[in-house]
Parts: structure tokens; sequence; C-alpha cells
């Protein structure tokens, strides 16, 4: 069978008519390109992966490090979440993510609301990212604020959501977060701050941690500042609500 023989100039011709469409579609065309740009770019094939394995590094361990001119480098202190005192959980969703439950990786209404807070008050008061946004970016991301950025954090965002539990990824929060200068985990956070354990935490000192969170570089959960007690009190009166796993069982 003869292979099919385009000349030169059919070529051509054919080019000219679709130069139009593709004119009128430019813009649509710009959008798409930047979309599957911005999807291949994210570590699709690492977060099933997230189900199973325990030990990493992150990327904002290694900003850190970086920051510190590598003078230290951050290693994982990583714990089962059956071994994390409940309190504790109950704390950072009751604080950073009440419907962390209900929704499938972006609270529409808490993002609404907090873009309306910060533009009111001409500044950033409130966040809108719920625990799933968090750790995508401490895992795969930077601090940097750009748009590109965020657009990479919700693709991972919604694929984490798809592809690994509700369970799974609190377990990876709790062990990935940062809290304090080189800390990272609770398994490292509760013996730095408290001297015990995660699974020994009294309810306040849960309440400290989980208050912290926005802020780990800046206050101290075991120290008596205004900042730590005002919003470990919050999370005390709000904590007693949140229902752990209400259709999964740890």
């Amino acid at each position: 069978m003869q292979s099919l023989q385009i000349s030169e100039n059919e070529l051509g011709s054919l080019f000219e008519q679709m130069l139009p469409g593709i004119r009128k579609r430019k813009f649509q065309n710009f959008i798409l390109y930047i979309f599957f740009l911005i999807y291949f770019s994210i570590p699709s094939f690492q977060i099933p992966l997230l189900e199973y394995t325990h030990i990493r590094i992150t990327s904002l361990m290694e900003q850190r490090a970086l920051e510190h001119d590598l003078i230290f480098y951050p290693h994982q202190s990583w714990i089962d979440i059956n071994k994390v005192n409940p309190n504790l959980l109950r704390a950072i969703i009751s604080m950073e993510d009440d419907d962390f439950f209900q929704h499938k990786g972006v609270d529409w209404k808490q993002l609404d609301d907090a873009l309306k807070l910060n533009k009111r008050k001409k500044r950033i008061i409130r966040g809108g990212s719920t625990l799933t946004m968090q750790l995508a970016k401490n895992l795969y991301l930077t601090t940097e604020r750009n748009i590109w950025r965020k657009a990479k954090e919700l693709l991972i965002t919604f694929r984490m959501e798809k592809e690994i539990s509700k369970q799974a990824i609190l377990q990876d929060y709790v062990n990935e977060i940062e809290w304090g200068d080189g800390i990272f985990g609770i398994k490292e956070a509760a013996q730095k701050y408290f001297g015990k354990s995660p699974q020994k935490l009294t309810v306040t000192q849960c309440a400290r941690l989980a208050g912290v969170i926005p802020s780990p570089l800046e206050h101290k959960p075991n120290v008596n500042s205004a900042y730590v007690l005002r919003r470990s009190s919050i999370i005390l009166g709000r904590m007693n609500n949140v229902v752990l796993f209400p259709k999964e069982n740890l």
C-alpha cells in the first residue's frame, strides 16, 4: 500500500485554511496550553504513594535548609496517626479546616469569605486554605506567593483528595507540618515543647500546638503569649464539635 503523499503546497493550503480558526481561538488555546503546562509539572505519580510511604523530605524542609545556608538539613520524624492524641486532630481541624471531612479539597465558601475579608481590610487577615491545600504546598511547593504556585497547589489538592484517603491526608499533615525553626512533624514538636510523646499530650497542649500553626516561626506553644492563649482558648471551645472520620474508621 502506498503511503499518503502531501505536497508542500498542499500543506501550505491546509495551514491557510486552519489559520482563521487558530487566530479565533487564540485565547482559548493559550489558556489550554497554560493548563497542560501546569498540569504536567505537578508530581502526579508521587501522590498515590502518600497513602503508603512514610519517610520523605518536603519542599518546605528544603526551602528552610537553603534559607539557613544549609547549616542544618531537616530530618523526618514519623509517627502513625493512631499514636497521636485524637484531641490534637480535633484541635487542628477545628481551627484550620472545620469542614475537612465534607469538602473535596477546597472549601469554596471559606475561601470566598476570606477573600472578601482581606479585600475589605486591604491586607491578608484570614487564609482560605484547607488542610489538603496546606499539605500540597508543604510537600511539593514553596511559600512563594504567585498565581502559578496557587494553580499548582489547587491541581495537587484535587489529585490528593481523589487518590488518597482523608486519614492519609491528615496523617501526612501532622507529620510534615512546620512547628518551629527546624521542627517538622508532631513527634518532634511534642518532644521539643512538652517533653512527651504525641499520644500523651494533654488537651491544653493539643490546643496550643494547633494554635501556632499559622505562624510557627513567630510563636511557641509552650510560651504564655497573648497570641497563644487567645487562639488556644478559641480552639478549646470548638474542638469538641469535631467528629473524627465520620465515614472512615481510624
